[in-house]
């Protein structure tokens, strides 16, 4: 089944006011999309969703629509929709780096082989490996301690059983908003605290004394990213797990972080690794080295949730002492899928149907 043509629109979507992101990679008041569409020669179509921060990856609205429109859309029309792995491999041929952007195309690959052949996307990865409900951590920005206590309560009262809240900003502020939180909380509800490698070491160094008696249960990139020796450093100097996110975008990161022994936990999502099988693949390395993941987000909408999910399912070694990042559609407003991804008693459900289970419908 040929593909027989590839459509790129540019979406945008405002974060609810309360719950917008701050955090040591900036703000992020505002998410910009790229939606793709594949239609295979028979009028089936796929989907999928590039999710773009320039100050994360690089990309952005324009380049990536550039990018799918220019680039990759020449070698993917009149190519069979159903050898994905053959048409990944030539995105990586053609255009270097733009994960977020692949990651799209991607999705929308897989959510049309899927249509095709009647089966979820997750059985094309090899199956389900565990239920279809995935528990989650809600996302605190780096607000102020009252402002953040106050988002961790209504996290709580929206069913999530976990929060983590950004830091790596500066130091004095970023402990006085966890204390806040735990206060807010209780002793007993998991937190977690996210630097986005915003501390040197010596920072992060100096706030581990603090976390260890909050009872942070993850500390996530605490220094910047690619310093994998600092990070085992770190992991020596505590008991709290050191997470990896945006020190392992690829499959070479994956291994010099194994190499070093650098951390306990990988943050992985589609976005970010250029696609799900890309995800996937860091995910067999890590479970080779004993290492758990986790799936993190870059507030993706419900057709980069969807894709979300299909991974969780099926990736092996995923965590479950640490609760999810599957959270995007939460921080809006509006939903340009149908249906819209359903949460329930803090998780998220996997769609049911073909391919993601999710369709674009941008006029909702």
């Amino acid at each position: 089944m040929k593909i027989v043509s590839v459509k790129s629109t540019p979406v945008s979507q405002v974060v609810r006011e309360q719950f917008a992101i701050v955090s040591a990679a900036g703000s992020q008041p505002e998410s910009h999309f790229v939606a793709v569409e594949l239609a295979a020669e028979d009028g089936t179509t796929g989907f999928g969703e590039a999710s773009v921060v320039p100050v994360w990856s690089g990309e952005s609205q324009v380049g990536a629509a550039h990018a799918i429109d220019r680039i990759l859309a020449p070698i993917l029309i009149g190519k069979d929709a159903l050898h994905t792995s053959l048409l990944t491999d030539e995105m990586d041929r053609v255009l270097a780096g733009n994960p977020f952007t692949k990651a799209g195309v991607e999705m929308a690959l897989l959510d049309l082989a899927g249509r095709i052949l009647n089966a979820p996307v997750h059985i094309l990865l090899g199956g389900s490996r565990r239920e279809r409900e995935i528990p989650l951590k809600f996302s605190i920005g780096a607000m102020t301690p009252r402002r953040a206590a106050a988002v961790a309560i209504e996290a709580a009262g929206m069913g999530l059983k976990a929060v983590k809240v950004k830091v790596g900003l500066e130091l004095k502020n970023d402990v006085a908003r966890v204390q806040a939180v735990r206060s807010a909380l209780g002793e007993d509800f998991p937190i977690g605290v996210d630097a986005n490698g915003g501390w040197s070491e010596s920072e992060a160094l100096n706030a581990i004394p603090h976390l260890e008696k909050l009872g942070v249960m993850t500390l996530e990139q605490p220094v910047a990213r690619g310093d994998f020796r600092a990070s085992a450093r770190l992991r020596n100097r505590t008991s709290i797990p050191i997470m990896l996110d945006e020190g392992v975008f690829t499959t070479r990161d994956a291994i010099e972080a194994i190499r070093h022994e650098a951390c306990d936990l990988l943050s992985i999502y589609p976005g970010k690794n250029g696609g799900i099988r890309r995800s996937m693949a860091i995910a067999q390395l890590a479970a080779t080295a004993g290492i758990e993941c986790i799936i993190g987000s870059n507030l993706e909408m419900d057709l980069g949730t969807a894709a979300m999910l299909h991974l969780a399912v099926a990736v092996p070694e995923l965590s479950t002492r640490v609760h999810h990042d599957i959270i995007g559609p939460l921080y809006y407003q509006r939903h340009f899928s149908c249906p819209a991804i359903s949460y329930c008693d803090g998780c998220a459900v996997l769609p049911d149907g073909p391919g993601l289970g999710v369709r674009l419908a941008l006029a909702g």
